[in-house]
């Protein structure tokens, strides 16, 4: 897991805050669905998986 501060460097020179997107999804995981928890566990996040 990376920290909320991590942030990506994409090769079109923009930048995505990982970090705090990842927080934000572990944060509001009450509110994900089945579909989108399904998505993050087949990407080994392990709080994704009930």
């Amino acid at each position: 897991m990376v920290s909320r501060s991590h942030i990506e460097h994409l090769p079109d020179g923009t930048e995505h805050r990982t970090g705090v997107w990842a927080a934000n999804q572990r944060a509001r995981r009450d509110k994900l669905d089945t579909t989108q928890l399904t998505a993050l566990a087949n990407l080994w996040i392990d709080w994704a998986t009930r």
